[in-house]
């Protein structure tokens, strides 16, 4: 019957070590099992309570199984402790190799958890900035908005984020709301320009193409305060001053604007105002000059 045993390698040899250890087992199998059998026997022949028999039968066994694992445990003790050995260097290579995957699956979940974005909210991740078009459970995918921070125009170009750059980078995302939200842009000019009369201009012309909806914007931020327990700016265009440097003056501008037409509204302000107004100094110095009040 076991003349061909041709599925056992030709040199598989069990060490000595192993059959020591085996054969330990064995002996510790059977002594177990006799002892049982004799303390079973012994138990249904001195108790005669049936309750008080069952329960000393019940915690017999469990005590010789557990001394039979105690057994086992101390016979085979330093082979488990280098299997255990074994099996963390595995898993700490497994871990190494796959700690990329590992980091996406993690930024997946933080990102679901904290409900950082949707699909269709524009987002900026470091210097990556688009609409987000596609999720899964290793990456984000979406249409590249710019070129730049202050630009807001597709590029044409998708990109591709893994997952794992929102565990340890922070998420920008810049659509609060759905229907209508700020918008805020800068005009640098030089110290000597008139930039107090492009003040005055630029919230002319912003004031001017936001009344038709102004009002509506500020019943939908009102109604967004009250939902989400926020107290909500201001809505009304604004033209504040900033000074970066000692030689410049830059004037930001702050508008509402419906979702998806703020590059729209930005350029047409700017082409309003910069169409119909020179804010140079030197210019009007050369009308002052030309003048004939000048000349005489």
């Amino acid at each position: 019957m076991f003349d061909n045993v041709d599925w056992l390698p030709n040199n598989f040899v069990i060490s000595d070590a192993v059959l020591s250890l085996l054969a330990s087992s064995a002996i510790l199998m059977v002594v177990v099992f006799i002892l049982r059998a004799l303390t079973t026997r012994f138990i249904q022949r001195s108790v005669h309570s049936p309750e008080l028999r069952g329960k000393w039968l019940v915690n017999s066994r469990n005590g010789f199984l557990l001394l039979l694992l105690l057994g086992l445990v101390m016979i085979w003790g330093e082979e488990l402790r280098t299997l255990a050995l074994s099996i963390v260097a595995i898993a700490v290579a497994f871990v190494v190799a796959t700690k990329e995957l590992i980091l996406c699956f993690t930024g997946s979940i933080l990102k679901s958890g904290s409900r950082s974005f949707v699909l269709g909210d524009r987002i900026q991740v470091k210097d990556l900035r688009g609409d987000v078009i596609d999720q899964s459970l290793l990456a984000t995918t979406i249409l590249e908005v710019g070129p730049g921070k202050h630009l807001h125009q597709r590029t044409g170009r998708r990109i591709v984020i893994p997952n794992a750059l929102f565990v340890s980078e922070p998420v920008i995302n810049e659509s609060f709301t759905t229907h209508y939200d700020f918008h805020v842009f800068t005009v640098p000019f030089k110290r000597e320009d008139n930039w107090q009369a492009a003040q005055e201009a630029l919230l002319a012309s912003a004031t001017r193409h936001c009344e038709p909806y102004l009002e509506l914007v500020r019943r939908y931020m009102s109604k967004i305060g009250n939902q989400r327990g926020l107290m909500m700016p201001s809505v009304d265009p604004r033209v504040t001053i900033q000074v970066p440097t000692a030689g410049e003056i830059h004037l930001t501008v702050r508008i509402p604007a419906k979702a998806g037409e703020r590059n729209f509204i930005e350029q047409a302000i700017l082409t309003e105002v910069f169409s119909e107004n020179d804010f140079s100094r030197r210019r009007e110095r050369d009308e002052a000059a030309d003048s004939p009040t000048s000349a005489h």
